[in-house]
């Protein structure tokens, strides 16, 4: 597996696929259980940079890199007979010329070797077939329109790609299959905004885009569970950009998510986390009914990471509010969270600490 996939996706501790990349405040990721090895072992640097590390160093979870790992192998190409030489195949797949066949069989091969091959990636974007790879992105026929998106995606793997697809016009196509593509279709096209989104710059272009956001939002309702979780990430990944918290809020993603979250996606939590720091956000939340009740649920029942941003959104939201501060309480709030005082994971004991200090203070900001 780990030789099939790209260098980026491996540890630099391990060198193996990363099953948990987290990051580090010197901005490298690693596989959680290698870098907390390291840490456990008393280093308090990064093992890349060599650079200090606090005393209690903070796992940032990669969320995009995750999802983009597990997903991988679902838009790999199946193996087919020896492929020919990249530049002959970037050449018929450019040609005006060039059959159906022959584009699906270029753009297959190229599909399977960019996997791998971060150097062919690069070659790709500088060769002038991006253009070409967008417009079998916008064809009508399925078959085409996936082997272009699977190969879209591996173009957008390598953050050097990453503001020139979106300067190449890669969202008017992406989000057009959101629309109006296959389920598999829509999944991948998700996918790819997660990838172009790990750059800073490409989060405010593409919430900017009249309807990225409102496409993904529609995505959560229209589609079924790969296409919900993908959109979910990729609402996760650009709302850490606060323009973009509140074009979600604007398209109605509040009491979406809600009902995400009660029915099981816990992606939904992680993109609430986010929306709760603007005030629209707290206001929309509060608004839904049983809005309490999920959340208990999430602290309940959810992973470590849900129960992180289940702790912090009550947090916001009780600190904001005095009568949900008091639902809350009525709720049993403060006996879940005396069991969870005593957690290993650090940020649990943190946002717990900081909640039950919110809620006997009952601190209201407004």
């Amino acid at each position: 597996m780990a030789t099939q996939l790209p260098d980026d996706f491996k540890c630099p501790i391990s060198l193996e696929i990363m099953s948990d990349p987290v990051i580090l405040s010197s901005g490298h990721t690693f596989d959680r259980a290698s870098i907390q090895r390291w840490l456990d072992s008393g280093h308090r640097t990064c093992p890349i940079t060599k650079l200090p590390l606090p005393e209690q160093p903070c796992l940032i979870p990669n969320h995009a890199l995750r999802s983009l790992i597990s997903n991988y192998t679902l838009v790999t190409p199946s193996k087919s007979q020896p492929c020919p030489q990249p530049q002959t195949l970037i050449s018929a797949l450019t040609s005006p010329s060039s059959p159906l066949e022959t584009q699906l069989d270029s753009l297959t091969h190229l599909a399977r070797l960019t996997k791998r091959d971060s150097a062919l990636r690069r070659k790709i974007a500088e060769s002038g077939a991006v253009p070409a790879v967008l417009k079998c992105v916008n064809s009508d026929d399925p078959n085409l329109q996936e082997k272009a998106l699977s190969l879209l995606l591996n173009l957008s793997l390598d953050d050097d790609n990453k503001v020139g697809l979106v300067a190449e016009g890669a969202i008017n196509r992406v989000v057009k299959v959101l629309r109006v593509g296959l389920p598999d279709c829509r999944a991948i096209a998700a996918t790819i905004i997660t990838s172009l989104a790990v750059v800073e710059v490409n989060k405010a272009t593409i919430g900017a885009y009249p309807d990225a956001i409102p496409a993904l939002v529609w995505l959560l309702i229209a589609g079924k569970g790969r296409e919900m979780k993908e959109a979910a990430t990729a609402l996760y990944a650009i709302c850490s950009f606060a323009d973009n918290r509140r074009r979600a809020i604007d398209c109605g993603a509040v009491p979406i998510l809600m009902r995400l979250l009660d029915s099981g996606l816990e992606r939904a939590i992680e993109v609430l986390g986010l929306l709760v720091k603007c005030k629209e956000g707290r206001e929309e939340m509060m608004k839904v009914n049983g809005c309490v009740k999920v959340l208990v649920k999430v602290l309940r029942n959810g992973s470590s990471r849900g129960v992180q941003y289940g702790l912090f959104t009550l947090n916001c939201l009780c600190n904001y509010s005095e009568s949900f501060s008091s639902e809350a309480i009525n709720e049993g709030i403060l006996e879940i969270c005396m069991g969870l005082v005593e957690e290993e994971n650090e940020k649990i004991r943190r946002y717990t600490s900081s909640l039950v200090q919110t809620l006997r203070g009952d601190h209201a900001i407004g």
